[in-house]
């Protein structure tokens, strides 16, 4: 036992790389299918692959617990007469070294490898299982750094124990790319912290600024720290005013278009061409326009607001004082009310202050279509449709019920993702909710250009998708909850859909009367 042990089940791990590694070259004693070797080949990388993140989980959780050993040991052989700064100093570096980390990481690790082992036990066994990667890990252990042992706790069941009475829908947590993760963990965490969220935003509306920073080859960054309406907005219309640039005769990306209009908008005051800041100036020239509209949810409210830019006569378009890009925001009524100050959602950032989505609906939604949700889980419910046109009501419904591109792993959730018939509609697919998606231009694209396709959707679930190689992948899913109702306002025992009414629907019925 002993170093000896180690050594062996090292020996033994090197030896497994190697038989995998003659696997994947080929030269493996058997192959994968003797019927159609390459095909086999492909398939057994594949699995190879998906073993691998499996054992690097395990060691990611093994090198968590070993350098938490490894700190309380040479706590305890320093002794008490020990300068604290100067121990964790020590045992930093010497971990540092041997995982070849620099200094700052080195502590991050350490303290992420704390928080898992003493803090965390699902992720923990999560790690050891090979169901999550440490890239998730270091995201939960970000996430539940802020609060308290039962809210940290509540959040690990959430993600990680099927079991638990709000266990989270759809795409496991391991199976969704860490970014992924930690945008869905922050969106529960908003929700649930224990301190208000209006509290929150004001301090972090107190630190507002603009930060430059030097980069290499005569680049630089420029970034605000905004609140986060005014930011997305701001961004909805950089992307709305690019993806109107793009033409046959365009050669610039949509990272450089919206480089050169937010560029021009800064120096000049103005929108318009969206010059190339490059020197090319191959730009075309494009405006910003958007629509108003919205819905009011029996228990949310989602509000979209459209561009406003003003024309200075000669075609361009100048930024006004209120940004009005389309933004869809999801607001408990109770919330929009002022009788709760439950957070709002909004499409493409995650949760708001109540305060901040009134004063979005107030100043960018002034129609509003009734609505109604499944009030035992803010879900929405089904809009038919015999049409084959796709409505805008049903596109924002899209969005509420996606939140983003569909596909595993994207993040895009930009306004021109493409609504899409799963079954088409020449093969008898109908325009409703359970037969629409909404993938991003690219995953559009991949659908019809490859052998991946996007599996069934319900009213309230997002298509998965069937690769080439016939494995199925997860959506993800949107986290809806059951608004909460004041004291005095809840919901009465008998059917929320029957006649039977509590005082809080009837509030709930008079309040949507007055906005219909």
């Amino acid at each position: 036992m002993g170093k000896a042990a180690v050594a062996r089940a090292f020996e033994d791990i090197k030896a497994a790389l190697a038989v995998l590694d003659a696997e994947v070259d080929g030269a493996g004693s058997l192959p994968f299918s003797a019927a159609d070797p390459l095909a086999g080949l492909a398939d057994g990388c594949l699995d190879i692959l998906a073993g691998s993140r499996q054992v690097e989980a395990g060691i990611a959780g093994l090198k968590a617990k070993a350098a938490v050993r490894y700190a309380e040991a040479a706590w305890a052989v320093a002794g008490p007469d020990v300068l604290v700064v100067a121990q964790e100093m020590a045992v930093s570096a010497e971990i540092g070294c041997v995982l070849a980390l620099g200094p700052r990481a080195a502590g991050s690790f350490l303290a992420t490898s704390h928080a898992v082992t003493a803090r965390l036990p699902l992720t923990l066994e999560g790690l050891q299982a090979g169901v999550i990667s440490w890239q998730h890990a270091v995201a939960m252990a970000d996430e539940t750094a802020s609060l308290d042992a039962a809210g940290a706790a509540a959040l690990e069941a959430h993600f990680l124990d099927p079991d638990a009475l709000d266990a989270a829908r759809g795409c496991p947590m391991g199976q969704m790319p860490a970014h992924r993760f930690k945008s869905k963990a922050r969106l529960w965490r908003e929700r649930h912290h224990a301190e208000s969220i209006e509290k929150r935003h004001a301090k972090g509306v107190a630190d507002r600024r603009v930060e430059f920073r030097p980069d290499q080859d005569g680049m630089a960054w420029l970034s605000a720290c905004l609140p986060a309406d005014q930011a997305l907005a701001g961004w909805n219309r950089l992307t709305a005013i690019a993806r109107g640039m793009q033409g046959p005769n365009e050669s610039r990306t949509m990272p450089q278009l919206r480089a050169d209009t937010f560029a021009e908008a800064i120096l000049s005051g103005g929108l318009g061409t969206g010059g190339d800041t490059s020197g090319n100036m191959s730009g075309s020239s494009a405006g910003a326009t958007g629509e108003v509209a919205g819905s009011v949810v029996a228990g949310s409210v989602v509000a979209a607001g459209g561009g406003d830019g003003r024309s200075d006569g000669a075609g361009r378009e100048h930024l006004s004082t209120h940004i009005q890009a389309q933004v869809l925001v999801t607001v408990p009524v109770f919330a929009l009310m002022g009788v709760t100050e439950e957070p709002a959602v909004l499409d493409g950032y995650g949760p708001i202050p109540a305060s901040m989505a009134r004063r979005l609906v107030a100043d960018g939604a002034d129609s509003f279509h009734r609505v109604l949700v499944d009030p035992r889980d803010g879900a929405p419910l089904e809009i038919g449709r015999t049409s084959y046109r796709i409505t805008r009501a049903m596109r924002a419904w899209l969005r509420m019920r996606d939140g983003k591109c569909p596909f595993p792993g994207c993040s895009n959730n930009s306004l021109d993702n493409e609504a899409d018939h799963i079954l088409a509609w020449h093969k008898g697919g109908t325009t409703g909710i359970s037969n629409l998606g909404q993938s991003c231009p690219k995953h559009h694209r991949l659908r019809h250009i490859t052998g991946w396709k996007p599996t069934p959707a319900t009213k309230n679930e997002p298509p998965g998708w069937t690769s080439p190689t016939g494995r199925h992948y997860k959506s993800e899913h949107q986290d809806w909850e059951p608004p909460h109702w004041p004291e005095g306002l809840r919901l009465g025992s008998v059917d929320f859909f029957r006649h039977g009414k509590s005082p809080g629907e009837d509030a709930l019925e008079r309040y949507l009367r007055v906005q219909a």
